[in-house]
């Protein structure tokens, strides 16, 4: 059953979905789709301005995905906000949601599953087992289901948008994958649902870890020893109060090999905890 909440319509099986996309699509109307799992944040909001900028019609999805939490995540406690979620896209004139539950993208039977070998195996995907594979398999499922001109994704999940636009291009979905630089509070932390998890205090040391890799990009491009501007991004990241460091690395901004030079297109990437949030963050590393 369709609901209605003001001028967005919200729709939570795919035949209704790609009902309207179709009936859009006969009006000669350009699609895009911006794929979320709620609890949204000005991040978001970011991506549905960018989508309404490149195309006539902005399509959401809200989606907690449980194929992409591991057995000891946060998938029971992730945010779920759905409400204010509607109301939130609604005044940001997105044209449709789908919303749909798990049995609609996982019903009875359902056994395939997508997975990206290589860029899946360092970095998150070194931290998270399956991880990957579940965020490969639910947006290849959406970007199907909905067959936009464009889908959008923020470049927070530096790795997660690597992976896509490799399942597209292996996987010939006539998608156009486009990255959106990631959205921060003044202080430099990236926006995140997860950032709800954290205490006044552990919000103010949370910028620490964008100020920690900002300066190991800035000394590798400056000539400095990558590893020795790693490790050193690293122990202040911990110095800060982070409870533990999952990574700190110097990847190719392409294939997320390990850079073996500033020359090339380089990103520092870095996952830490602090309390009972896991935050991610990544940077370019300057180009000389």
């Amino acid at each position: 059953m369709n609901t209605y909440v003001s001028n967005l319509v919200a729709v939570r099986d795919v035949e209704s979905l790609r009902s309207r996309i179709q009936a859009w699509r006969r009006e000669g109307l350009s699609v895009a789709l911006v794929p979320t799992m709620g609890a949204l944040h000005k991040g978001h909001l970011t991506l549905m301005g960018r989508a309404q900028k490149m195309a006539d019609r902005v399509v959401a999805t809200i989606f907690v995905n449980p194929k992409q939490f591991g057995p000891n995540e946060d998938f029971a406690a992730y945010p779920r906000c759905e409400s204010e979620d509607f109301e939130m896209l609604n005044g940001a004139g997105v044209h449709l949601l789908f919303a749909p539950d798990a049995a609609v993208m996982y019903p009875p039977g359902f056994a395939t599953t997508v997975s990206v070998a290589g860029l899946t195996d360092v970095l998150d995907g070194a931290h998270r087992a399956g991880h990957f594979d579940g965020v490969a398999t639910v947006v290849s499922k959406l970007l199907l289901q909905a067959l936009p001109d464009i889908a959008l994704f923020g470049e927070k999940d530096f790795q997660q948008l690597a992976v896509i636009k490799r399942v597209v291009a292996d996987l010939n979905i006539p998608v156009d994958i486009i990255g959106v630089p990631t959205v921060r509070d003044a202080d430099g932390l990236a926006m995140s649902s997860r950032n709800a998890y954290l205490t006044p205090d552990e919000r103010a040391l949370a910028p620490k870890l964008f100020a920690a890799i900002t300066q190991a990009a800035a000394a590798i491009s400056e000539g400095g020893d990558i590893q020795e501007c790693i490790d050193t991004a690293r122990a202040g990241i911990l110095k800060a109060g982070f409870r533990s460091v999952d990574y700190v690395e110097a990847r190719h901004a392409e294939t997320l090999a390990t850079l073996e030079t500033a020359r090339e297109p380089g990103r520092v990437l870095a996952a830490a905890h602090l309390g009972r949030a896991r935050l991610i963050d990544n940077v370019a590393i300057p180009q000389r």
